[in-house]
């Protein structure tokens, strides 16, 4: 294989290929929120023995920032880890929609961003979720209809989407805004810029239809977009430290890591042999993150989308808790949250213990896990 050139062939996470199980993902249509029965069935373990409930569920995007659930089920490496306990999941557009679900009991454990989770667990009082590892970094773009913007200055007056109030890419955008001096209203997006929070899977419609001037978005939407015409005027990653931040968590609902902790540890163990896999092989990992998206939506990214999304994405299983502590301060600046006490939202140490295991470092929590 040629030398590693993509973000994510340099995480630290790459370690030799570990075997995975060819099965079919549990998935549904692009962006819904609806579960589908039969590829639930098909994601049932071959063999193995049930652990301490017959399910568990399981929420993620339809965005290769959520590599790690699209490669983990799609290649059934988190079901291998679970035996007979089945893997159900359920795909959403957003975060705020999934803190709902997890509420809710209709999923367990979420693949999500930060934003979401500080809000859902600061809602909760700090009793409805744990931040159990990381998943990814990067992979968020603005990108811009080139004919109506020029600079970032000319931000000022345009239509740029977001996926949904209050989730990652919302905030970090608000959050740019106010930096830059502008004025918006945090809930109805109207101001200096009008923020219109728009459905990742409508977003390249409407701007191809002129409804929008671009937009801050996850992969492979921004590339999508790009392929639409659009051009990238900023690269989230280049406003952070060692251009890495916090883009997708491992969440669970504290009551199923309360009644079974054992299924908790197995899809852990499956994120990391998972994550391992992709940076070990991430042109096979691409092809099956892909084949994932194709089952989800029913045609997969051309390479011109696919390429460009993939290479702007580290697959990490560190939390990067520090960055989490920076976006909690954009929620609150934004006026979307008041300040919270995120003293718990991390138990890393299920995590820590898989890695300990391998003989790999211990990730950080920030002084914000458990006691």
């Amino acid at each position: 294989m040629p030398a590693p050139r993509s973000t994510v062939r340099r995480s630290v996470a790459a370690v030799a290929a570990l075997p995975l199980l060819a099965l079919a993902a549990a998935a549904c249509s692009y962006g819904s929120e609806a579960k589908d029965d039969d590829a639930k069935k098909a994601n049932v373990s071959a063999g193995g023995k049930k652990l301490s409930t017959d399910t568990v569920k399981i929420g993620y995007f339809p965005n290769l920032t959520h590599a790690t659930a699209l490669v983990g089920i799609q290649e059934g490496t988190i079901q291998k880890e679970l035996g007979g306990t089945r893997v159900e999941s359920t795909t959403f557009n957003a975060g705020p929609s999934e803190i709902e679900a997890l509420n809710a009991g209709s999923i367990d454990i979420g693949f999500i961003g930060p934003s979401p989770s500080i809000n859902g667990f600061s809602k909760s009082q700090g009793k409805g979720l744990r931040i159990i590892s990381g998943s990814a970094s990067g992979g968020v773009k603005l990108v811009v209809n080139p004919d109506r913007i020029k600079t970032l200055d000319d931000l000022k007056g345009k239509k740029i989407a977001t996926p949904q109030l209050g989730n990652t890419q919302d905030v970090a955008f608000l959050n740019w805004i106010s930096e830059k001096g502008w004025k918006v209203d945090a809930q109805s997006g109207k101001g200096d810029v009008s923020v219109v929070r728009s459905d990742n899977k409508v977003t390249p419609d409407a701007y191809k239809s002129g409804d929008l001037d671009g937009a801050w978005v996850p992969e492979p939407t921004a590339s999508k977009l790009v392929s639409e015409g659009a051009k990238v005027l900023l690269d989230e990653k280049d406003l952070w430290p060692d251009k890495k931040f916090v883009i997708t968590n491992i969440i669970v609902s504290q009551k199923f890591l309360d009644e079974h902790p054992d299924v908790v540890e197995a899809v852990l163990k499956g994120s990391v042999a998972t994550n391992k896999w992709i940076n070990a092989n991430p042109d096979e990992a691409k092809a099956s993150a892909n084949k994932a998206l194709e089952n989800l939506s029913g045609k997969p990214l051309p390479k011109e989308i696919l390429d460009p999304a993939w290479e702007s994405i580290e697959i990490t299983d560190d939390p990067l808790a520090e960055t989490l502590k920076t976006q909690a301060g954009y929620s609150v600046k934004s006026g979307l949250l008041k300040e919270p006490n995120l003293q718990g939202i991390y138990d890393l140490g299920p995590l820590n213990k898989i890695l300990e295991a391998e003989g790999r470092p211990e990730v950080a929590d920030a002084g914000l896990g458990v006691k």
